[in-house]
């Protein structure tokens, strides 16, 4: 259970993260210097070098978005065409990818951010360049769009690369490439011409994600516990019914991955912010602004709560909840997380993640009234970065590629990378993480200076009606 310090501000942390941007230059050119394209993306470090791994290229995208982020705190135009370069040679593959649910991870990371920081004026790109980030960002979201399961009852969902079947939790945080779609004012086209909108694909997926990856304490099962979430939920496509809770990274189908738990947490916080930009009427589909809000916000508030319980005292969480040796650390809810116990490892990338989660949350809870929760949500995550952004967490050893230690890829296959003498993956970094650390530690920077307020959405819903191809 986290004990929040209630005396944390973004300004306080201000040097915490600046000192890890200055650190991330470091990687980021560490990274580019040596890693061979060819060799598909980088995903973890393995004794401190990064490395790839055969799955999905969902990673590629974190690296050079990471770069146009470091821009973003520093001004350095180095990591500007470093990332801008990058995006425009290596991530077209990935905006017409027909077989992955992570357009949200590999498109907006990158075109999104280019797109960003043009609206934002922050380069001069030309009305052109503009254009084709416009482009992409289209085309990715009607992609991720058609890659559909339709339940029959009006409802369906993104689903995941394991099939028709599979719904992942992880999916939530790709919506935004539905979002940018739908601000953009774009379409998907069916068969006959049919307009496919993407904002009702995103409201019907997270009706869906609320409704069976995430848990109530309503007696579902046995195992139901508010604020739990199931990675993955399996369905019949035949009648639409579904079946049962699954899991490809976590320990159980009834226990909580916690990196799944905080995908969770931030995606569906940054949809709630996106869904102030919507108008009324476009959400009237759907039952109104009202019923979408509140199923949001019933699924955010709820894993948030459980976040907050479940992680170790210093806000870092233990890679699932129900791990099996969890029973061997005695009360280590009431002790700050150890990354080089014997029995089960933490995962760093998941405290990234919620803490980004958390701190939206919290600025949405003190727009609708709630400053008890506001405060709870804001510190907690202050509490995480606090951690994070600090030893054993922080890298920052020269010779280690990573820059946010001791996080977990796939615990149940053994990918994760054991030290000698060790009985326990730690020490080793991953790209998702690393990018979450950086996004987090510029929400809470800009913050810190005054400076606007970070979301994916809303510049490029600034730009002149004619740079949207409207």
């Amino acid at each position: 259970m986290i004990r929040i310090l209630e005396d944390l501000t973004p300004e306080k942390l201000r040097p915490r993260a600046e000192r890890l941007f200055d650190l991330s230059a470091q990687k980021i050119r560490a990274i580019e210097k040596a890693w061979d394209a060819s060799r598909g993306a980088p995903v973890m470090t393995t004794q401190g070098i990064y490395t790839a791994r055969e799955w999905t290229q969902w990673t590629e995208g974190f690296l050079y978005g990471s770069a146009l982020l470091q821009y973003d705190a520093t001004d350095d135009g180095w990591f500007l065409e470093y990332g801008r370069r990058n995006t425009l040679e290596r991530m077209p593959t990935h905006v017409t990818h027909m077989g992955v649910h992570d357009h949200g991870f590999n498109n907006v990371s990158t075109y999104g951010n280019l797109l960003r920081l043009a609206a934002e004026e922050r380069w001069a790109a030309s009305d052109f360049e503009i254009q084709l980030y416009v482009l992409a960002l289209k085309a990715s979201g009607a992609v991720q769009a058609a890659r559909w399961t339709n339940l029959g009852d009006g409802r369906g969902y993104i689903y995941s690369f394991n099939g028709p079947h599979s719904l992942f939790a992880d999916t939530i945080r790709s919506l935004r490439s539905l979002a940018l779609a739908h601000t953009l004012g774009h379409v998907l086209m069916g068969e006959g011409e049919r307009r496919i909108l993407p904002l009702d694909r995103l409201c019907q997926h997270a009706a869906v994600t609320a409704e069976f990856s995430v848990y109530y304490g309503e007696r579902r099962d046995v195992y139901d516990v508010r604020g739990r979430v199931a990675h993955e939920s399996l369905f019949n496509i035949n009648s639409g019914a579904y079946r049962c809770p699954s899991t490809q990274q976590g320990y159980s189908p009834f226990t909580t991955w916690t990196r799944g738990l905080a995908w969770i947490i931030c995606g569906f916080a940054e949809e709630l912010e996106f869904l102030e930009s919507v108008a009324d009427g476009d959400l009237d589909p759907h039952g109104g602004r009202a019923k979408v809000v509140a199923m949001m916000r019933r699924a955010a508030e709820a894993t948030c709560d459980y976040y907050l319980d479940q992680a170790a005292q210093d806000g870092i969480p233990y890679w699932d909840t129900g791990a099996p040796h969890l029973e061997k650390l005695g009360d280590w809810q009431h002790r700050p997380a150890d990354p080089f116990n014997g029995h089960e490892p933490v995962d760093s990338s998941a405290a990234a993640i919620a803490a980004q989660g958390l701190w939206r949350m919290g600025n949405l809870e003190a727009r609708s009234s709630e400053p008890g929760k506001a405060k709870q949500y804001r510190q907690a995550a202050l509490t995480i970065a606090n951690t994070l952004f600090a030893e054993p967490y922080l890298s920052t050893d020269s010779n280690h590629q990573g820059l946010i230690l001791h996080s977990i890829y796939h615990r149940p296959k053994g990918w994760d990378y054991v030290p000698s003498g060790r009985r326990t993956p730690c020490g080793e970094s991953s790209m998702w993480g690393d990018y979450h650390a950086r996004e987090l530690a510029l929400l809470l920077l800009r913050e810190a200076k005054g400076g606007s307020y970070l979301n994916f959405f809303r510049a490029a819903s600034q730009l002149p009606a004619k740079l949207m191809g409207k």
